[in-house]
């Protein structure tokens, strides 16, 4: 692996005072009191390479060319030093070598990840994202790469955020599981900021478990305390958290939770957990409030992490949303899915924004806009029972496309050739032409609803909700 010689100057420069580093901690320190003795010295087994050769797995080329490769392909934006993806590679090329050696020596300092906020779902809140550099992506992915495999055997069946062959669908379809078996009570838990929130001590002593080779731990706690960069260019401190936004945040959130989801095991709990996100299941109300109660001082004096008491709730599974789904028991006590009112609310402020009559975009930029909202809208959902949800959501739909289309005829003249040429006789184009009323008014005109009709708009390669759940569903 290669990297450039502005990285090198830009180093310089922040090192003078552009952004203070700090080196947390060096990795003779962590060698020191993580390596225990009596190692051999060809690292044939699986202690000894945990011990001292880990390091060398993570900078070996082949694990370095995935990692770039998977960068590549989530592209994203650039962090601090302004880096794109696309410049990576020569990048890499320059200055690999250099960098992997300093890596070696303990003596390489990531650079800190500059903060982005984004909104919440409820949009009064916003969610704190860090941005690292295009290189240290690599890195960052290069020893979550190594790591997975250590800590997959260990984490729980319960858990399925973040993790290889499991997605959002298996973590619902166990929630069914569940209720169905009579869990129909839940605690709905909240771990409020958990990413922001992480204590680092508590993650690291965790790591130092299964993890002996020293310097991946240094490593790794030099990208927990790089700081951040805020947008204003003001330089601050982590000593608390870990930066959401990079490849290694995942499986450190996962292999700190799994502390968590060991617990509820060994207290014989049913649960579900996708990242921070978790469901509790209990046979009573009762039940799940004594599971609440008893719980909090662990996540609370052993992880040392912070319930939010707001959001998190006992309630009956019908009340709940989990992964922007909504559970239902119907009168045969199956166990459905529907989409939660929220992710709704969610899904028609995106199509808004798509269908605005102000946003610029042309006719071929919009109809490809919605083709891959709805297609990944509609895969995501698909488990949920929603076709007369679909129907409606498709006739407002074509209603927006029917205004936006009204208003970029502009003139009456247009509106009338349009209407004509659309099939529309001669003096109902004309009366449909004069209409005075507002765009939205207009779009649910019997005129305009037959001339740019549900057909038309298929033809002209518009998505409909329904027709595509329905060929998945099939």
């Amino acid at each position: 692996m290669n990297v450039t010689r502005n990285r090198n100057n830009s180093r310089k420069h922040c090192d003078k005072g552009g952004w203070p580093q700090r080196d947390s901690a060096e990795h003779k320190e962590y060698a020191g009191a993580l390596t225990g003795s009596g190692i051999t010295e060809n690292n044939s087994t699986h202690a000894n390479r945990l011990e001292c050769g880990l390091l060398e797995e993570i900078l070996a080329p082949n694990n370095l060319n995935q990692a770039y490769k998977r960068v590549k392909k989530n592209k994203g934006a650039s962090g601090v030093d302004g880096m794109q993806v696309e410049d990576l590679l020569s990048y890499l090329k320059d200055n690999g070598e250099e960098i992997r050696q300093t890596i070696k020596d303990g003596k390489y300092r990531p650079q800190p990840v500059l903060r982005v906020e984004i909104p919440k779902d409820g949009g009064k809140k916003m969610r704190k994202l860090g941005i690292p550099t295009a290189v240290d992506r690599v890195i960052q992915q290069a020893i979550a790469q190594v790591l997975t495999p250590i800590y997959e055997p260990k984490f729980s069946n319960n858990s399925y955020g973040f993790r290889p062959r499991r997605s959002t669908h298996d973590a619902l379809k166990a929630c069914q599981n569940n209720i169905c078996d009579g869990y129909k009570y839940v605690v709905d838990m909240d771990l409020e900021q958990f990413f922001d929130t992480v204590n680092q001590s508590k993650l690291i002593e965790v790591l130092s478990r299964s993890i002996k080779d020293g310097r991946v731990i240094s490593l790794i706690h030099k990208y927990f305390r790089a700081g951040v960069i805020t947008r204003v260019g003001r330089f601050e401190e982590t000593e608390l958290g870990v930066p959401q936004g990079g490849p290694l945040s995942p499986i450190c959130g996962n292999i700190l939770l799994n502390e968590l989801d060991e617990e509820l095991e060994r207290r014989g709990h049913r649960f579900v957990r996708y990242a921070d996100d978790m469901l509790i299941f209990c046979k009573s109300k009762r039940a799940a409030q004594r599971t609440l109660e008893n719980l909090i001082p662990f996540i609370e004096k052993k992880l040392f992490l912070k319930v939010n008491k707001e959001k998190t709730a006992v309630a009956y599974v019908g009340k709940v949303k989990f992964l922007g789904y909504a559970f239902y028991i119907n009168k045969n006590r199956n166990v459905g899915l529907r989409v939660h009112p929220k992710s709704i609310i969610k899904m028609k402020a995106r199509i808004r924004e798509i269908t605005s009559r102000s946003n610029g975009m042309g006719y071929e930029q919009r109809k490809e806009k919605l083709k891959q909202f709805v297609t990944g809208w509609v895969n995501y959902f698909k488990l949920a029972d929603m076709k007369n949800l679909l129907k409606t959501t498709d006739q407002w739909l074509r209603r927006r496309i029917r205004m936006v289309v009204w208003k970029q005829w502009k003139r009456i003249r247009t509106r009338y050739a349009m209407l004509k040429k659309l099939g529309i006789v001669d003096w109902v184009a004309w009366e449909g032409a004069n209409i005075r009323k507002g765009y939205w008014h207009v779009a649910r005109n019997p005129i305009v609803a037959k001339a740019i009709s549900a057909e038309r708009l298929k033809k002209a390669g518009y998505f409909n909700f329904l027709d595509y759940y329905e060929s998945v569903c099939a």
